[in-house]
This record gives C-alpha cells, sequence and structure tokens, in this order.
C-alpha cells in the first residue's frame, strides 16, 4: 500500500508529479482523497455513519473517522474513489447516488507523517441497515451511528459525549453490537475546522 502511486500537488494545488504514497505522507505533498459520510433518517430523526479504523492501521487506529474514505491514486479519477464504500463497507453505491460537497483542503502533521489532502466529500443518503454491512476487517473492524444533532453538538461545543451505536468486529471474526459515549478524542484528529465545515455542507444539503 506505501508504494501506491499518487499524484501530488504543489501548495498552489497544481499538479506537479506523481509519488508513492510513502513519499508522500513523508515530504507531506498535497495530494487527492475520496470521502463519503453516509446519513440515514430513521423514524424522522438523522443518523450520521462513522467507521471505527482497525486496530492495525498504520495511522489512527481504533478511531472513530469519515464512513467510507481513501486515497484517489494516479490513474484514477475522483469517480472511482466511490470503489472505497464498497471496499471498506460492502454496499454497493454508484458515484450518481452521490451528493457533492465540495473540496475542503486541511493538514494533520505528527511525527514523521504529514496529511496534506485536498478532500473531495461526498454526501450519501442511505436506507441500508447494518445488517448489510461487510467490512474490510484489516481497515475497517466496526460501524456506529449517531444522532447527527449530537454529532453537531459535539463538533461545536455543546456536547462533551454522544452515544454512538452499532457494531465490532473482533480478531475472531465474531461480530458484537455496542452502544457507548465517545468524545472528540475518539475520532481521528482532523482539525475542529474540518468537521465543522463538513457539518455545514451537510446541513445546508438536508435542509437543516
Amino acid at each position: 500500500m506505501e508504494s501506491e502511486q499518487i499524484t501530488i500537488f504543489n501548495e498552489e494545488k497544481k499538479t506537479i508529479g506523481v509519488a508513492s504514497r510513502e513519499e508522500v505522507h513523508k515530504k507531506g505533498y498535497w495530494h487527492e482523497v475520496f470521502h463519503c459520510w453516509i446519513v440515514s433518517k430513521e423514524k424522522g430523526k438523522d443518523y450520521i455513519y462513522l467507521q471505527l479504523r482497525s486496530k492495525d492501521k498504520k495511522d489512527y487506529p481504533n478511531l472513530l473517522d469519515i464512513t467510507a474514505a481513501g486515497h484517489i491514486l494516479a490513474d484514477e479519477s475522483i469517480e472511482d474513489g466511490v470503489r472505497e464504500i464498497k471496499e471498506e463497507l460492502g454496499i454497493d453505491v454508484m458515484f450518481e447516488e452521490l451528493i457533492s460537497l465540495g473540496i475542503i483542503d486541511y493538514c494533520v502533521t505528527k511525527e514523521n507523517f504529514i496529511d496534506k489532502e485536498l478532500a473531495n466529500v461526498f454526501l450519501h443518503i442511505s436506507d441500508k441497515g447494518f445488517d448489510e454491512f461487510t467490512l474490510q476487517l484489516e481497515e475497517v473492524s466496526g460501524i456506529f451511528k449517531a444522532e447527527l444533532k449530537d454529532f453537531i453538538g459535539l463538533w461545536f461545543g455543546e456536547k462533551e459525549t454522544i452515544e454512538v451505536n452499532g457494531f465490532h468486529v473482533n480478531e475472531d471474526g465474531n461480530k458484537f453490537t455496542l452502544d457507548q459515549q465517545v468524545g472528540i478524542d475518539q475520532f481521528v484528529p482532523h482539525s475542529i475546522e474540518f468537521y465543522q465545515t463538513v457539518i455545514y455542507k451537510i446541513k445546508e444539503k438536508l435542509g437543516y
């Protein structure tokens, strides 16, 4: 995976070539990624789905994250990013079913890891239940959902913790249902501004 070839961009967001995934994060090149946030409506309430990253992930193991996400490879288009939903979650979604939230750029730096992403962000409104998810366990070890209003409250400082419920798959492949309280420290440390920007865009598309 570290040898995957990714198109890289300079600080002006102009294409400057191709580099391996390892080099991209070591040298801090801007690069494109695909993000999809899945939302459902149940009994009049909106819910947002979150993946639990596998404990074996090199970056941010065991943290809650965007429903499905991944890098856009050098030979791929943004539309090809929809494969991440099938690969990570095991559900079929057509690119035409996605609602664009635009491109959000952000940077996270820790130790020898510099992540400068041009995130092509999408929203998918789904009616699928937990039983329809088949997880790519080396990437994702669980799926949870939270009430969207609670998720919003968490990232705008109105709540310290929120309730999430869903399931986790252990090393033996057994699925366990879980309900728990989580705070910001249990999410991948994208900037608060990033989460808030995503929320503004989701609210706009949902007509809040």
